[in-house]
C-alpha cells in the first residue's frame, strides 16, 4: 500500500525543508503539496495570499523543481480556509496517512493573531505529523 503524504506549503524555507524531507525519507509515497489560502489573514493585514486570485502560486514551480531533483513528481493544489482547519480537513477527506510540514512559515502580526499553524495541526491531527525545522 502506497503512503499518502501531505505537505502544506508556503513560500518559506521551513516549508521547502519539509518537502525535501518528505521526498527523501518517503521515496515510495505519493506526495501532495497544498497551499492554504486564508482569507482571514488578508483581513488582519497579512496581504493577499499567493493563489488568492485563483491562480497557481508562483512557488509551485519551485515545488516541481525540488521534486524533479529527487526524480519524483508531486501533485499540487490550492485549498481554501483557515490554514490549520483547511489542512486537517483535506487530510481527512483525502485519506492522507501522514502530514509533513515546516516548523513555521507565517511571521509577524498574522502569526501572533492566528497562532502557529504547525502547532495547531500537530495537536489536532488524527494522523502522524512530522514537523521539520
Amino acid at each position: 500500500m502506497t503512503r499518502q503524504l501531505l505537505v502544506p506549503m508556503d513560500d518559506s524555507e521551513p516549508a521547502r525543508a519539509a518537502l525535501e524531507h518528505a521526498l527523501s525519507v518517503f521515496p515510495d509515497a505519493e506526495v501532495t503539496v497544498v497551499h492554504a489560502v486564508d482569507d482571514l489573514e488578508a483581513g488582519y493585514g497579512g496581504g493577499p495570499e499567493p493563489g488568492a486570485d485563483g491562480t497557481t502560486p508562483a512557488f509551485f514551480a519551485d515545488v516541481h523543481d525540488i521534486a524533479a531533483d529527487h526524480d519524483r513528481t508531486v501533485e499540487t493544489t490550492v485549498i481554501e480556509g483557515t490554514s490549520a482547519d483547511a489542512i486537517l480537513e483535506y487530510a481527512r477527506r483525502e485519506g492522507i496517512d501522514q502530514i509533513v510540514m515546516g516548523s513555521e512559515g507565517r511571521s509577524g502580526v498574522s502569526r501572533m493573531l492566528l497562532g502557529s499553524v504547525a502547532e495547531a495541526v500537530a495537536r489536532r491531527s488524527s494522523v502522524p505529523v512530522t514537523i521539520v525545522p
